[in-house]
């Protein structure tokens, strides 16, 4: 989002940011630039006023839980905004693994999850997708015309000659790291994974080497995993997640479900820092590239692989050689923002005959603007 929000003032437009959220010491900091924050309600009519004051050109929904609380307010307001939802990733699809993994059952994609973030996606303009396999389930399983989805990854800076100087070398690094805020639920089943599968094979092969949990949010349950004499350390928020990763030698990661493009491992990449984890942690991020590190879905090999990673420098100098390839040609911002920002522009000067090509959102958006909007203004008097 704050990429986003960064590429649309580099192309010189202003930008008003509002939010429910309550503001926190770990808010992003929009003071040094010209983005205007607004303080906003949910299910509340100010943020109709708000709406007809701006008068926007374009609107950015981050994520569908927003598009359903705010979509039918926007569209009442300013019917001729051009309306983009940012996906993040498919909510429906990660929690579809979630079930799967967690009841040993059949992977179900058809689920009401799913049916709220179509219906969200068919809605708007256009809808961004952060992964190539996202994009082909929503083309082909479920039949979403290609016009309404755009295909834009996270906008990273390439690492260059200079940068890769800098990195940490192998010698002064030292153990092993995991980073994930522990609200999202495959952080959390990911270090149980680590601490009851991973860890204790590893400790065998490697018994001087520790294991340091960082993450926002642990709960007593997470902090309750810590164990000193195995060398399983829980950290808490890291103060900076780069830094952090960078004095580490091996970032693991046995994802067992979860959808779209990990934070953490473009964070690794950056610092030089190699990775192993599974398909689906892997499955988003490197194209027909090599990994930086190892994909392996059998924990027992896993473990193996990533002691055998650990004390090979070779080899761990080429996986970080992969890290800067991927970051480089699959996630340079230079390769995306022109042509995103060219595919809004022609939207804004097309946008009837965009939506008239869209009559399926047409549908969805006439009777979501008569029951959405029912139940939020009925909500409304509620509270007053």
């Amino acid at each position: 989002m704050i990429q986003l929000v960064d590429l649309f003032l580099a192309k010189g437009y202003r930008i008003t940011f509002a939010s429910a959220a309550s503001k926190s010491e770990f808010s992003h900091d929009f003071s040094n630039t010209s983005v205007i924050e607004q303080e906003i309600k949910l299910n509340d009519e100010s943020f109709n006023s708000f709406l007809k004051a701006l008068n926007p050109d374009i609107v950015l929904f981050d994520r569908f839980m927003i598009e359903e609380q705010y979509g039918w307010r926007v569209q009442q307001e300013c019917p001729n905004a051009l309306r983009i939802l940012d996906t993040e990733d498919l909510h429906f699809l990660r929690q579809a693994r979630q079930q799967s993994t967690k009841k040993q059952e059949t992977l179900n994609l058809f689920s009401d999850t799913a049916k709220r973030e179509i219906a969200a996606i068919l809605r708007c303009d256009l809808s961004l997708i952060i992964s190539e396999m996202e994009m082909k389930l929503l083309e082909e399983q479920f039949k979403i015309d290609a016009g309404l989805l755009y295909y834009l990854p996270f906008l990273e800076q390439k690492i260059s000659a200079d940068t890769i100087q800098n990195w940490i070398p192998f010698t002064e690094r030292a153990d092993f790291v995991f980073i994930g805020n522990f609200l999202h639920e495959p952080n959390w089943h990911t270090v149980q994974t680590l601490k009851t599968k991973v860890w204790p094979l590893l400790r065998k092969k490697l018994p001087e080497a520790k294991l340091n949990i960082y993450g926002a949010y642990p709960s007593q349950k997470v902090l309750q995993l810590e164990n000193k004499a195995e060398k399983f350390f829980i950290k808490g928020r890291a103060l900076n997640a780069q830094e952090t990763i960078a004095q580490h030698r091996i970032l693991l990661a046995p994802i067992q479900f979860g959808a779209g493009v990990k934070g953490k491992f473009i964070d690794a990449m950056q610092t030089g820092t190699p990775s192993v984890t599974t398909t689906v942690g892997a499955e988003a991020m490197k194209g027909k590239l090599h990994w930086n590190g190892i994909v392996e879905d059998d924990l027992s090999t896993f473990a193996e692989q990533a002691a055998l990673l650990y004390q090979n420098e070779a080899e761990w100098q080429e996986a970080q050689k992969h890290g800067v390839q991927i970051i480089n040609e699959r996630y340079a911002s230079t390769a995306f923002a022109d042509e995103f920002m060219q595919r809004v522009t022609e939207l804004l000067l097309n946008l009837p005959k965009h939506r008239q090509a869209n009559f399926m959102g047409q549908i969805l958006n006439h009777h979501t603007l008569q029951s959405t909007k029912y139940m939020s203004l009925w909500i409304e008097e509620k509270n007053k």
